[in-house]
C-alpha cells in the first residue's frame, strides 16, 4: 500500500451508538466521496466550503440505493487532522449503516485504513509531533 493512497475507516468505533463517523483522507477524498454522496442540487462534495457541513444522501456504490442520510464535512488540506484533504460522513449510528457505507467506499476504490494510519499521516505531514502521536495510541 502506498502512503499516498486515499484511505477510509470508521472513526467513531463500530458499535450501536447514535452517531457514526467515517473519515476519508487523501488526494482523492473528494472524488471517492462524490461517488457515494448526492446532494439535492447535484453539487459536488468539492463544492463545499472547507470546514463546512451539508446534508446529503449516502448511496451504495454498486446499486445506487440510498443507505442513509447524514452530514458531509469537507476539510481542505493542510487544515485537517491528517494534513490532507479529508471528508467526514457523519451518519446515523449502528453497525449495519457504518459497515455498508464503508463497504461502498471500498467498492468505489478507496483503500481501508490500517489501525493508526490517520495519526501516522498526521505525524508525517507535520500536524503533530511524535509525543502527540504516541498519546493518541
Amino acid at each position: 500500500m502506498s502512503e499516498f493512497d486515499t484511505i477510509a475507516a470508521i472513526c467513531s468505533g463500530l458499535s450501536s451508538s447514535g452517531v457514526c463517523v467515517i473519515r476519508v483522507s487523501g488526494d482523492e477524498a473528494v472524488a471517492f466521496a462524490d461517488k457515494i454522496v448526492s446532494f439535492k442540487d447535484d453539487k459536488s462534495v468539492g463544492d463545499l466550503v472547507s470546514h463546512s457541513f451539508r446534508l446529503g444522501k449516502i448511496v451504495d456504490f454498486n446499486s445506487g440505493s440510498v443507505i442513509d442520510q447524514g452530514l458531509v464535512l469537507f476539510m481542505k488540506g493542510p487544515r485537517s487532522y491528517t494534513g490532507e484533504d479529508v471528508v467526514e460522513l457523519q451518519l446515523h449510528g449502528g453497525i449495519y449503516v457504518a459497515s455498508k457505507v464503508l463497504r461502498s467506499l471500498i467498492d468505489a476504490g478507496c483503500k481501508m485504513a490500517e489501525p493508526g494510519e490517520f495519526t501516522k499521516r498526521a505525524f508525517l505531514n507535520g500536524k503533530m509531533d511524535l509525543t502527540q502521536a504516541e498519546a493518541v495510541m
